[in-house]
């Protein structure tokens, strides 16, 4: 007996020493993968965060999208509530019992607020320094800043990107299309948004964006004929009807109008005149104080 455990304690071992080339892909992860690479792609382009990583997360957080969490509550990410949470929520045991975690409509929310979540944190601001084909980078420093507790967290995640090849997303391919030199996007007011470049169109940040021309216009208050100038900051959604509770009133600079202050606030332009009890052809006044909410 003593001789065959050891037997098997030793095949054991030299099992877990095996590459991830040599173990068996499990179909349950392809069909994962084929379900929401399209998702994860889009992200990256949204966020810089490299699809395979986003992949690979979700696998492991989701157990394949077939974990209790992630059917009855669409969490794919194993995001915790937080005390800025504002949706529904449901409870599981977890690092401890009975901890609260985020539940969403679909999987694509789930994808979007695991992007914001990381693009929001301060603990995660050095990953975007990376570029999205540094999966290993980003793996590392996922577990360095404190994304799961198992200290293996990392190599698992290297692990499921090499055996399933999941570095071939992170080529900056969506839709068929090359994308030579992305905009990189921001997050502020709780919404994304990029800054034109010398010589940008509605149609290439429509491609790039995979957002039609004319949302990306009605997002930002524009006109059709509008052409885009260098150092327009430019929203990829709709902004809010107020600005975030932190911003109250705003003071007047000079050469500002009611469209900039908008912008700088992520208000829709309409709100922000009827916040205020102006018409549309209403000009700020140098000093005057604007009501933000």
């Amino acid at each position: 007996m003593m001789k065959r455990s050891l037997l098997l304690l030793s095949l054991l071992s030299f099992a877990c020493l095996l590459p991830m080339s040599g173990q068996r892909r499990n179909q349950h992860y392809i069909d994962y993968i084929e379900k929401y690479q399209k998702e994860a792609v889009e992200q990256m382009h949204r966020y810089r965060i490299p699809a395979s990583i986003t992949l690979a997360q979700g696998l492991l957080e989701s157990g394949a999208g077939r974990s209790t969490l992630t059917r009855k509550s669409n969490n794919h990410f194993g995001i915790k509530c937080g005390s800025d949470w504002r949706g529904r929520k449901t409870y599981h045991d977890d690092d401890a019992r009975g901890e609260c975690f985020r539940v969403y409509k679909d999987a694509r929310a789930s994808y979007e607020d695991h992007s914001r979540f990381l693009a929001g944190k301060k603990r995660y601001a050095a990953l975007f320094n990376l570029k999205t084909t540094d999966y290993k980078g980003w793996a590392r420093g996922l577990k360095k800043a404190g994304y799961a507790t198992n200290p293996a967290y990392a190599n698992q995640l290297i692990q499921l990107i090499e055996l399933y090849e999941l570095d071939r997303f992170d080529s900056g391919r969506l839709k068929g299309t090359w994308i030579a030199n992305p905009h990189e996007p921001f997050l502020a007011n709780g919404l994304l948004y990029v800054v034109a470049r010398r010589g940008d169109t509605w149609e290439a940040l429509s491609e790039e964006f995979d957002i039609s021309a004319r949302k990306l216009r009605k997002y930002n208050d524009l006109y059709k004929g509008y052409v885009l100038q260098q150092g327009d900051v430019i929203y990829l959604e709709k902004k809010n009807r107020r600005a975030h509770k932190a911003f109250k009133t705003h003071v007047v600079r000079s050469g500002e109008s009611m469209y900039l202050i908008s912008q700088r606030y992520g208000i829709r332009l309409e709100r922000l005149y009827k916040m205020n009890d102006k018409s549309a052809d209403y000009t700020p006044r140098i000093g005057e104080v604007i009501r933000l909410r």
